[in-house]
């Protein structure tokens, strides 16, 4: 298998970045509009003549209120971005307890990457290593500081020389066509809104568990005015019927750009080791054996050349099945063997 194209996937994958930069605050500004426009723009005007109550917009109002709003937004979305982005080798290696692998400790991990980087022409990533019997390997990183190869104990001991120069082949393509850049955009965007309406959630499950939405409730039925609680909960829930909206729509963001990159990094990591049929070896066996079933990030599990089988999944991680990151192993398999 040829891997041509290489500069025009980096520009994509470039263009790609700024979409992501783009698309995501656009997101999360029309979900406050849209909060916005529930909660403040309608108004009950009167009854007609069979008892119906008549309602009319203001949309003026509601883009006053979010007018007003956006400064915050921009300046609360910017200062969690920032501290994500900066620190988000930090926090992956926190999530998945990878630690750095020294050349002492296994050389020929150091001589497997060395080799694979002088011939693609890349400098040299660091390496970190999971302890985790089972098979699984991923990229990270967003610049040459910080561009890292992480590799599980399993994949080390259990993989053939062939079959590892694969695997760390695709995670050193990942590299060098900025898929990791694009794919840490993601999970910033994808975190700050999954957040939220976990924060959401909870906030609404207390008020039912403790009583918060009763007792606010009888206290202001006592004291003869509109019921603050229902109106609390009611604007928590179209919240949090807002921001899974948002969630969605930042899910297919993601999707459109996560596939074709796993095929694109299995014929880059089939050209750097020369041999593509060690590459499908080597996916079939991690396969059937990923490992990192410990990591509760969907997000940080997508980074894995092969995304592991969660045994509980939550809300959450089971709405994000139903739009994969990574296409079908066999039919990356089967690619791979035509050749």
């Amino acid at each position: 298998m040829h891997y041509v194209g290489i500069q025009t996937q980096i520009n994509r994958n470039n263009r790609n970045s700024i979409l992501l930069l783009l698309s995501f605050p656009c997101i999360i500004l029309a979900t406050v509009w849209v909060f916005l426009a529930l909660t403040t723009g309608f108004e009950t005007v009167g009854y007609d003549a069979y008892g119906y109550s008549q309602t009319v917009f203001h949309s003026d109002v509601v883009n006053a209120y979010w007018q007003q709003t956006i400064p915050f937004v921009i300046v609360g979305v910017g200062i969690w971005f920032t501290i994500a982005y900066l620190f988000n080798t930090r926090m992956i290696q926190a999530s998945t307890g990878a630690r750095p692998l020294s050349r002492r400790e296994n050389p020929r991990i150091y001589n497997i990457v060395e080799n694979l980087c002088i011939a693609g022409g890349m400098d040299m990533p660091k390496i970190n290593v999971v302890d985790d019997p089972q098979l699984n390997a991923y990229a990270s990183g967003i610049n040459k500081d910080t561009y890292t190869v992480t590799v599980t104990t399993g994949i080390c001991n259990r993989l053939n020389d062939d079959e590892l120069s694969g695997v760390i082949g695709h995670e050193l393509t990942h590299i060098r066509n900025h898929d990791t850049r694009v794919l840490i955009t993601s999970i910033v965007f994808v975190g700050i809104i999954s957040t939220v309406l976990n924060l959401l959630t909870n906030v609404v499950f207390r008020m039912f568990l403790y009583g918060g939405f009763s007792s606010s409730s009888s206290r202001s039925d006592r004291r003869g005015g509109s019921s603050n609680g229902v109106g609390t909960l009611l604007a928590i829930v179209i919240a949090i019927a807002c921001t899974a909206l948002a969630y969605f729509f930042t899910l297919l963001t993601r999707f459109a750009i996560s596939r074709k990159r796993e095929f694109m990094a299995d014929a880059g990591g089939a050209e750097l080791c020369g041999n593509p049929r060690a590459l499908a070896s080597a996916l079939r066996k991690i396969s059937g054996d990923p490992g990192l079933a410990h990591i509760e990030r969907d997000d940080v599990a997508q980074l894995f050349i092969v995304h592991p089988q969660p045994h509980q999944q939550s809300f959450l991680s089971s709405f994000n099945s139903l739009f994969a990151t990574h296409p079908d192993t066999a039919e990356r398999i089967r690619i791979l063997e035509q050749f």
